[in-house]
C-alpha cells in the first residue's frame, strides 16, 4: 500500500541505546544519562505516595475532556477552561497543529537549530518550510518576520530554545506578535518554563486574549518529572483551542497520567526546590567549563549546550566509555558541541573529572 510520497524520505524516531546494552558493551557497573533533559531529582514525592495507595481501574476509559486536570490548571493560570488542550506530551500538540493548519502549497517558519518535531510534522503533512538560524544561539526574529509572505501559515517559538537554552524576552515576543500577519499562528513552546528566572516570564499567558493567533505550549515531562506519563497542554483563545480540538484523539492521555499531573501540579514546593538545585549545579558547570576554556550557550533551561574542541560526536563516545550519556550537537544541528542535562551535584561532579581529564590529554596532543 502507497502512502505519502514524504514518509519514504522521513526516519522514524530513533531512540539512543538502551542502558542494559551500554553496560554490557563497556563492561560498565553505572550509567548517568544526560541526554534527553530528564529531571535528576524525579518527581513529586505525593505522586509516588498516592499510587502506591491507589489503583487506578484500567478497564474504564480516561476522561477525554481531562476535567479535573483542565478546572486545576485554569484556575492556577486563570484563564477560562475552554482555552486549555491536552496531548500526550506537548510533543502531540505539536502534531495536531501541524495536522490541522498545515498541507501541501504553504509553509511554516522556524529557526535553526530547534526542536526537530516542528520540522518532522511539518514535512508529514506537505508543507514547506523556512528555517532561519539562531544567532548566539537566539532566535532572529527580525528574519523570521521578514520570511513569512501570503502562504506562510505556523511560525514555531521554542523558549527556551531546545537545544541552545536561550529564551526570549517579553518585549521581544511581544514585538513579534505586534507585527506578524494575524492570519499566521504563532506557537510559543515553553516546555523549559518552569526553569526559567522569574524575571525571563513573559507572561505571555495574559495575552492570548489580546493575541488570537498565539497558542503557548506546556508539558509535565521536563520539571514535574512525568516524562513516562506523556502529557502536557496548549493555552490559546477558545475558537483555536476548539479547531485544535477536533484533530486531537478522543482518549489521547491516559488517566494515569491526568492524576499524576494533577498531584504534580499542586506541588510547588518540588518545582522550587528543582530550580533552586538546577541552578546551583548549573552556576558550578558553567564556572567549571570556564576553568578548562571550554564557551556554552546561555541556557534558561535544564541543559547546556557546550562548544566542544573536537566533533561532539568524538566527545560523546569518549564519555559513554566512562558511563555518561550526553547528546551530541552533530545529531542537533550544532556541530562540534554537547547538549549536556544538568544532573546532580554527584554525577556533575564525576562528569567534570571526565572532561577535565580529557582537556588534559587534548592539551599533550597539540
Amino acid at each position: 500500500m502507497e502512502g505519502k510520497l514524504i514518509l519514504k524520505q522521513l526516519t522514524p524516531y530513533q531512540q539512543g541505546k538502551q542502558i542494559k546494552d551500554i553496560k554490557e558493551a563497556y563492561g560498565l557497573d553505572r550509567i548517568v544519562k544526560l541526554a534527553s533533559n530528564e529531571n535528576p531529582y524525579g518527581y513529586s514525592s505525593h505522586v509516588k505516595d498516592y499510587f502506591s495507595n491507589n489503583i487506578t481501574d484500567f478497564e474504564i476509559y480516561p476522561d477525554g475532556y481531562t476535567a479535573e486536570l483542565r478546572t486545576a490548571i485554569a484556575s492556577k493560570l486563570a484563564v477560562n477552561e475552554k482555552q486549555l488542550l491536552f496531548g500526550s506530551g506537548s510533543e502531540e500538540i505539536v502534531q495536531m497543529i501541524c495536522r490541522a493548519f498545515l498541507y501541501p502549497g504553504v509553509n511554516t517558519v522556524m529557526p535553526t537549530p530547534t526542536f526537530p518535531q516542528y520540522k518532522h510534522n511539518t514535512l508529514i503533512e506537505g508543507a514547506d518550510i523556512k528555517e532561519i538560524p539562531t544567532v548566539d544561539g537566539y532566535h532572529d526574529l527580525e528574519k523570521m518576520l521578514e520570511s513569512i509572505d501570503e502562504y506562510t501559515k505556523v511560525v514555531w517559538l521554542c523558549s527556551p530554545n531546545n537545544p541552545t537554552g536561550s529564551s526570549l524576552s517579553k518585549e521581544a515576543i511581544y514585538s513579534f506578535m505586534d507585527r506578524c500577519p494575524k492570519d499566521v499562528l504563532v506557537v510559543l513552546d515553553e516546555a523549559y518554563y518552569e526553569y526559567m528566572d522569574a524575571s525571563q516570564d513573559p507572561g505571555a499567558v495574559h495575552r492570548i486574549e489580546t493575541y488570537e493567533n498565539l497558542v503557548i505550549l506546556r508539558t509535565f515531562s521536563k520539571a514535574h518529572g512525568l516524562a513516562g506519563l506523556r502529557i502536557g497542554y496548549a493555552i490559546a483563545n477558545e475558537d483555536l483551542i476548539t479547531k485544535l480540538d477536533v484533530v486531537r484523539g478522543p482518549f489521547n492521555t491516559t488517566s494515569i497520567a491526568q492524576k499524576a499531573a494533577l498531584i504534580a501540579l499542586e506541588d510547588s514546593a518540588f518545582i522550587e526546590e528543582t530550580k533552586s538545585k538546577n541552578n546551583t549545579v548549573k552556576q558550578d558547570f558553567m564556572q567549571f567549563l570556564d576553568t578548562i576554556e571550554w564557551t556554552y550557550y546561555e541556557s534558561q533551561a535544564n541543559f547546556l549546550l557546550v562548544n566542544t574542541p573536537i566533533s561532539g560526536n568524538e566527545v560523546f563516545q569518549y564519555l559513554i566509555e566512562n558511563g555518561f550519556i550526553v547528546r551530541p550537537g552533530e545529531v542537533l544541528g550544532c556541530p562540534n558541541t554537547i547538549r549536556v542535562t544538568l544532573g546532580n551535584e554527584k554525577d556533575m561532579s564525576q562528569l567534570q573529572n571526565l572532561l577535565y581529564a580529557m582537556q588534559q590529554q587534548l592539551s599533550k596532543e597539540i
